[in-house]
């Protein structure tokens, strides 16, 4: 339970709905528990009494329809007391469940990228969505069963104790109440396997979901390479895993009632036995057993609830997994202001690793403001690592990267990233409108600015084509375009950012001739002013660099101009040769 308490106070913005459905079960609680054996008791030999004299009723027919009332009148008051507990309920859930995923998701922005290279999206989406839902469900479970229920035991037991006062064979409650305390032992039991299963339920479930991401990732792939049967049977064995740990949860769930509704005949039994020695009246005897009845339902609901929290701790240790993730990247304690650097960038005795695996060694270069920069050399010689280094993507293991001689790691990530634009070899475009996808270079400019820089990247013309123009919806990761006006609108957001950093990784690659002859000019005056580092595969691209830094098995093993590097560099010559 204590592992709950931290997460309870999502439900303060719902505290008087929640008050409302504890209020119902409080109303549910007395009616089940209490009211129902006094009625048994109380009202039922009123009913069935007869004179003496005539054998006739007692009691007058208006009387008789008043006491017939009550047992209805009962049942209306603990129907609309669980009725309204369950509604109130459900709605503090719904809240609680939207104050856990928008967490759960804020924290997935803050994250270094280290943490996504170790984990995969399906999982990740499964422990936001399955995992989250399950944690709803168990919050709610015990701020409404785990009141609702002790005040029903509460009145069955306040009921008893009423029935033994009148009754003076106290003895005969006690023996039914005696095998209460044997339930803790099948409850326990439960849930010790239950808290091992359930986890493993909810890794099986981050499975198929990351099964499913991957799937609809690479559904070009899957057709093209006839891989549907392929893909069929291993989703089929994964679904079947699940299959078989989640009827080992239900297994052991369903198992937990009938133990207990076991001991609790065995006590109604034991009772039975007791009342006729002591020769115990029929009503008391019935509203007896009621109470009796009303006593081992609330604990049979309570292991119920102990099931729950097995599952929800099984789906708390995976949600934490993400929450406690600590964030090795993030703003100093006490930052250096910056508001628009030049551009210089040193990189002082810089060593990186991915886990164990060196992706640079003792990287000391200095590229001054307005450098137009290439990284060449082999893949995995350390060119993307070296580029991820400077908006702080990764902190270097070793050594520092300084930006206009400030170490970047005394700025605001916020202040950092806003000095830097990033085209990438692969543009995201988000599904909204083409607008909005180029004003994330920087969400303040004008409409007049962000068809400015479309103009910059030779993509407005095409834009002014379509029927709704900048409004048009791209589709989820810009499915509506091609590869090409992709990359140019990526280009528009950084002509609209205007950093003075700029990374191109392979930023003209999915374009035709005519397009990258455009590009390049647009690109000529982009760079301007700018310190801009090409992560080139291509040779074609490095054209306009006054810095070639080239790199192999993460350290840096040349740099200068072409001429000088294609003479004097055996690495730069052999891959400008190959290319050529």
């Amino acid at each position: 339970m204590k592992r709950f308490l931290p997460y309870l106070h999502v439900i303060k913005d719902v505290r008087w709905p929640l008050a409302g459905a504890l209020f119902c079960a409080l109303v549910y609680g007395v009616a089940s528990g209490f009211t129902l054996p006094y009625a048994i008791n109380a009202i039922f030999p009123k009913i069935f009494a007869e004179d003496p004299a005539t054998g006739a009723p007692a009691i007058p027919m208006r009387e008789l329809v008043l006491y017939a009332l009550w047992l209805p009148g009962v049942f209306l008051a603990r129907g609309l007391g669980g009725y309204g507990n369950s509604y109130l309920i459900q709605l503090c859930g719904v809240r609680i469940l939207e104050a856990i995923r928008t967490r759960y998701f804020a924290r997935l922005q803050h994250l270094p990228l280290a943490f996504f290279g170790r984990n995969t999206a399906g999982d990740l989406i499964s422990r936001g969505m399955a995992d989250t839902n399950q944690l709803q469900v168990t919050l709610t479970s015990i701020a409404n069963e785990a009141f609702k229920q002790p005040v029903t035991l509460l009145s069955a037991l306040g009921a008893i104790v009423w029935l033994g006062v009148k009754n003076p064979d106290v003895w005969v409650i006690m023996g039914g109440l005696a095998l209460i305390p044997v339930t803790v032992f099948p409850i326990r039991y439960v849930g010790k396997k239950l808290l091992r299963r359930a986890r493993e339920v909810q890794t099986e479930m981050g499975s198929v979901t990351a099964h499913f991401s991957e799937n609809l990732g690479a559904v070009r792939e899957v057709r093209a390479f006839s891989l549907e049967s392929r893909e069929i049977a291993r989703f089929t064995t994964t679904i079947r895993n699940l299959f078989r740990v989640q009827m080992k949860v239900v297994k052991y769930a369903q198992s937990l009632s009938p133990a207990i509704e076991f001991i609790s005949a065995v006590g109604i039994s034991l009772t039975l036995l007791l009342a006729h020695r002591a020769d115990m009246p029929l009503a008391s005897f019935i509203a007896l057993i009621g109470a009796l009845y009303m006593s081992y339902e609330p604990v049979k609901k309570m292991g119920v609830i102990s099931n729950e929290l097995k599952r929800g701790e099984a789906a708390l240790d995976r949600i934490e997994t993400v929450l406690d993730e600590p964030l090795d990247i993030s703003d100093p304690a006490e930052p250096v202001e910056m508001t628009r650097a030049t551009g210089g960038i040193e990189f002082d005795h810089v060593t990186f690793t991915y886990g164990d695996a060196p992706a640079l060694t003792d990287v000391s270069v200095t590229i001054p403001a307005g450098t137009v920069c290439a990284l060449v050399g082999p893949s995995g010689a350390g060119k993307s690592t070296f580029a991820n280094l400077i908006p702080r993507f990764y902190d270097a293991t070793g050594g520092a990267v300084r930006l206009d001689g400030i170490d970047i790691r005394q700025l605001r990530l916020a202040d950092l990233r806003r000095q830097i634009a990033i085209v990438s070899q692969d543009p995201v475009l988000f599904n909204d409108t083409i607008l909005n996808n180029i004003l994330i270079g920087r969400p303040d400019a004008s409409r007049a600015e962000a068809e400015a820089a479309a103009r910059d990247a030779f993509i407005h013309d095409f834009i002014a084509t379509l029927p709704d123009g900048y409004e048009t919806i791209v589709g989820e990761r810009g499915a509506s375009v091609s590869g090409g006006q992709r990359q140019r609108l990526a280009l528009a957001r950084a002509f609209l950012r205007n950093a003075p950093v700029l990374i191109l990784d392979e930023a003209t690659s999915a374009l035709d001739a005519e397009s990258e002859v455009m590009i390049q000019q647009a690109l000529a005056r982009l760079v301007a002013g700018k310190t801009v580092f090409i992560i080139a595969h291509r040779f074609s691209t490095i054209r306009n660099a006054s810095l070639i830094i080239v790199f192999e098995k993460g350290r840096i093993v040349g740099a200068g101009d072409h001429a000088t590097l294609h003479r004097e560099n055996a690495t730069y010559r052999m891959l400008y040769d190959r290319q050529r």
